[in-house]
């Protein structure tokens, strides 16, 4: 199986990338990511960059390397958003389901920098069309992603904001595959919909209990299991139908 490959970057040279830098990618067979790695091109992603916008043909789709993450996120016409799902390295941005046009609803965000791996969308659809079994992977992520929209509006509505909080810090703390989080206390009320010194507050109460400690442009997990007990049962919910619909790709 093929562990790693020379990719172009942006820059116009070539880069020794592993294919499990992105765990989607590396639970495809050999044969269909030798179809997709003439076409992958390494990217550097910073944070705030705007992958597309709502009403844009999604032509471009992103998979996100080591500790690179993004979120898709939900604007009204005054300007205030809320993220209905978090995507690392265990998934795939923009072109997952959808075939011909693919006008994006949501708006999708970099929220912590980093490496990713871009495939112009039209090849990852010829290349879902020949293989079943691409395909198929494919169509089981999409669902997941489903399932993490659907749970977070349910979230959104029912639990409140500590419990959120530790619900998102989870989910990014799995992503970021470190125990801190390169995360401002202003981006995650942006990303939970709450204002900031709703999030200051809930943060400081964390960290008096020792679950997290706070520090200047992020968070350091402390204690992991109590953060879990602390959250509301929607992070379980989501990462446990994860693993039932993608046992080959570890989060």
């Amino acid at each position: 199986m093929t562990a790693s490959l020379f990719i172009p970057t942006d820059d116009g040279a070539s880069h020794m990338v592993s294919r499990r830098a992105n765990r989607l990618l590396g639970a495809l067979s050999a044969r269909d990511f030798e179809v997709l790695a003439p076409h992958l091109e390494k990217i550097d992603l910073p944070r705030g960059r705007v992958l597309f916008e709502p009403g844009d043909d999604v032509t471009t789709t992103y998979f996100p390397c080591f500790r690179t993450m993004a979120s898709l996120l939900i604007a009204t016409r005054d300007g205030r958003e809320v993220e209905a799902a978090t995507i690392g390295r265990e998934g795939a941005i923009g072109g997952i389901v959808s075939e011909g046009n693919k006008p994006a609803f949501g708006r999708a965000v970099v929220q912590i920098g980093g490496e990713a791996l871009a495939i112009p969308t039209s090849h990852l659809e010829a290349a879902k069309i020949g293989s079943p079994r691409f395909g198929d992977l494919f169509s089981r992520y999409a669902d997941s992603l489903l399932a993490q929209m659907m749970q977070s509006v349910a979230c959104n509505a029912l639990h409140n904001a500590e419990e959120r909080a530790c619900r998102w810090l989870l989910a990014t703390h799995d992503r970021a595959g470190d125990k801190t989080i390169q995360l401002t206390q202003e981006a995650l009320a942006e990303m939970l919909g709450l204002q900031r010194t709703t999030v200051t507050g809930v943060t400081t109460a964390l960290q008096a209990r020792g679950l997290i400690r706070n520090f200047r442009g992020g968070v350091e997990v402390i204690d992991r299991e109590g953060l879990e007990r602390a959250a509301c049962e929607c992070y379980r919910a989501v990462e446990d139908h994860f693993a039932r619909l993608l046992p080959e790709v570890d989060v």
